[in-house]
């Protein structure tokens, strides 16, 4: 890929002359403020007058609190108060009970925030954050994940409201008589974001309004929040994301840190700013939950499934139930007339787990193309070919009529870039030198989610138009693509169309998640540019000076139950190189091939889809995060020993899409990119370890240790 060219200000120019086609690869609108520092994140404002607040985490698994010690911290220079649950301010019933911080004596894990210094400095904070005194009374704890744990039991609904069970036919008595069996168990440990941007917020009242810059990937639900915390009415509360350095899920939901940094703001009359550190964001800020994964494959002689169970086994913690949906791919990808799909969940004293890019569909795939891969090689099939064969002519599931399904189109035109027809199937064959070399192959898919949005769009009278809605550009290109969106609809070159978003007095729109947010900010911003061009066409004479404004909200038709099923496709190969004496595996070539609706900026598209294949090599070789049994917590707090993946671990990524056209989606005709690229891409680089080595390791990361006692 080559390098982009230097990036326009929010309000610069991106394309000029002519109107240019939806898809075009305008530059990024932000990149020069970004590169530049002057695009500003949460912690980066600060209002005169400004404290900084430092948490104090709880030290001990499972308990309560005695005693909160804090003489010694207020005696430091600079530090200005120290909240506990004696003295901080009392807060609504939350939703979500992990923002009731501060409010009782209950530690329900290691991590839990007990206190808060506030002091003038930054350093200040932290020296009293360390001066605090804490006193427990300890109790048994259980942070271990089994697949026979006796707290198991099977949930009424994993996340995004699927159904804990699914059962379709006669599992049993169909792989009892299928002509090939395969019967495998995959593990995974926790995984976290660990975004650049760590969470912060800064936060201040001014007669009795709130005023929150967050990091986060919604303003709305953090507004929502806090006004039923702190018992004000929403139009009370003004919540800005206007830059976000990253997510991935983990800033989907309010977090703590806008909480803490009101209420310190509340109890000491000034603003108040709190960036978490790494080192905390662990316990705090949610993670993808460990997984025990078993998958029984049942086929005929010709490969085609006619027995499929994925039972998940998985934790969430004891503050509230989240239950990753890693079954839930399995209803959607393959023929399967006998199917049985379970999770079944114990609450363990562990942090909240919670979403983590493609969550669900991330863990799940991966277990279900290694078990396909494990099939192919039982039967002798080509694992594309294999793929191909059980391809469902409706969704499983439902039984609804995909409204599009190019997951076939993907594999062959990945099979051709990748040049996959010569590969030899044999395993540990290829060899250069001291590297074993393999290939593998997986599918992926997402789903495509949408919510209702609004926006607005005005016409100005020097000719030029202005956005507004309340989207959150988390860093994947929205600020661009809305742009274009608008463009598009108006007819006019995008370097006319300037756009506010992430803050809470725009018009209201739904959080950047799900892959969901171009569709649904995008679906308002074209209704509402449509409905310009009419009132333009209509209007007669100049534009007054406030010039000319269109609305729309897409709730009512965003809401409505489509009669297809939707989701995005894809087909991921890789080469691994895996070292014969160390056991290292490295990634020699990754090629991701979507069928993701139609795109709508080919270079931010390609950023995503490539930035997804990176976050699976970390998933595959380098990423995990496992729980010390015996404290209680996470042993890779930091970026010093967990390990995403640096640029040497990366070899030359290629991402491609093929053109298809979806007449069910938005007007857009698009799906969402962001996740998809990291679906599968941990099980092709699984299968090519296997083919290199001959050896099938079924728990990730795979690291040398693993694969050590598996080389000659």
């Amino acid at each position: 890929m080559s390098n982009p060219a230097p990036g326009p200000t929010e309000r610069g120019p991106v394309m000029s002359n002519a109107p240019q086609p939806l898809g075009a690869p305008d530059v990024r609108r932000d990149a020069r403020d970004k590169v530049t520092g002057t695009a500003r994140y949460a912690a980066e404002h600060t209002p005169p007058g400004c404290l900084y607040a430092h948490p104090v985490p709880a030290g001990v698994a499972r308990g309560r609190l005695t005693a909160v010690r804090t003489a010694d911290a207020l005696a430091l220079p600079g530090v200005h108060t120290v909240l506990t649950p004696d003295n901080a301010p009392r807060l609504g019933e939350p939703d979500d009970p992990i923002l009731a911080v501060l409010q009782n004596d209950r530690v329900p894990h290691r991590g839990w925030f007990v206190a808060l210094v506030v002091a003038d400095t930054p350093e200040a904070a932290r020296a009293g954050a360390a001066a605090v005194h804490v006193e427990y009374e300890t109790e048994p704890h259980d942070v271990r994940l089994t697949d026979d744990h006796p707290g198991l039991y099977t949930p009424e609904e994993a996340n995004g409201g699927h159904p804990g069970e699914r059962v379709r036919g006669d599992f049993d008595r169909a792989y009892a008589a299928a002509h090939v069996q395969i019967d495998a168990t995959y593990r995974m440990e926790s995984l976290h974001n660990h975004p650049m941007e760590p969470h912060a917020a800064t936060a201040w009242w001014t007669d009795g309004h709130l005023t929150v810059h967050d990091s986060s990937q919604g303003t709305v639900a953090v507004r929502d929040a806090l006004a039923d915390l702190f018992a004000v009415e929403a139009d009370r509360v003004t919540v800005i994301s206007e830059h976000v350095g990253g997510g991935f899920g983990s800033k989907g939901t309010p977090r703590p840190q806008a909480v803490l940094a009101a209420m310190a703001a509340l109890h000491t009359g000034r603003p108040v700013k709190l960036a978490l550190p790494r080192r905390q964001l662990a316990a705090v800020v949610g993670h993808r939950a460990p997984t025990v994964q078993r998958v029984r494959l049942g086929a005929d002689d010709d490969g085609v499934l006619t027995a499929l169970a994925h039972e998940v086994v998985t934790h969430t913690s004891t503050v509230k139930e989240f239950v990753e949906q890693a079954a839930v791919p399995a209803r959607t990808m393959y023929t399967s007339p006998n199917s049985t799909t379970t999770h079944r969940v114990t609450a363990l004293d562990v942090p909240s787990p919670s979403w983590m890019r493609a969550p669900g569909e991330a863990s799940g795939m991966y277990a279900l193309e290694s078990a396909m891969d494990e099939l192919a090689c039982a039967l002798g099939i080509d694992p594309v070919e294999l793929r191909v064969r059980n391809e469902p002519a409706t969704e499983p599931d439902s039984g609804r009529p995909f409204s599009s399904r190019n997951l076939v189109a993907c594999l062959r035109e990945g099979a051709e870039r990748f040049g996959w027809a010569a590969r030899d199937p044999r395993p540990a064959v290829r060899r250069e030198g001291r590297w074993l070399l393999g290939t593998g192959v997986a599918a992926a898919t997402y789903p495509v989610l949408v919510s209702g949005s609004s926006a607005a769009v005005r016409a100005d009278p020097d000719g030029t138009f202005h956005v507004a809605v309340n989207a959150t550009d988390i860093g994947t290109g929205a600020r661009t693509v809305l742009a274009q969106i608008a463009a598009a609809a108006l007819a006019v070159p995008a370097d006319r169309v300037s756009l506010d978003l992430g803050h809470t007095d725009l018009p209201t729109a739904p959080l950047a998640g799900g892959s969901s947010g171009t569709a649904s900010w995008g679906w308002a911003v074209h209704e509402a540019a449509t409905a310009l061009v009419a009132r333009l066409a209509a209007h007669t004479g100049p534009l007054p000076a406030e010039g000319l404004t269109a609305t729309a909200d897409t709730t009512e038709a965003a809401g409505e139950e489509s009669p297809y099923a939707r989701h995005a496709f894809g087909a991921h190969f890789a080469e691994t190189a895996v070292d014969a004496t160390t056991g290292e595996v490295r990634v020699r070539r990754l090629l991701g091939v979507y069928a993701a609706g139609r795109i709508l900026n080919a270079r931010t598209a390609r950023s995503q889809f490539v930035g997804g294949m990176v976050m699976g090599i970390g998933m595959a070789l380098t990423e995990g995060s496992p729980l010390d049994p015996v404290f209680g917590d996470f042993t890779a707090s930091d970026l010093a020993s967990y390990h995403v993946p640096a640029h040497a671990d990366v070899p030359v990524i290629e991402a491609h899409w093929i053109d298809e056209e979806d007449p069910h989606l938005n007007p857009m005709g698009s799906k969402g990119i962001g996740e998809i690229g990291i679906v599968g891409t941990a099980a092709a680089l699984g299968n090519a370890v296997r083919h290199a080595t001959g050896a099938r390791l079924r728990e990730l990361p795979l690291t040398p240790d693993k694969i050590l006692p598996y080389l000659p």
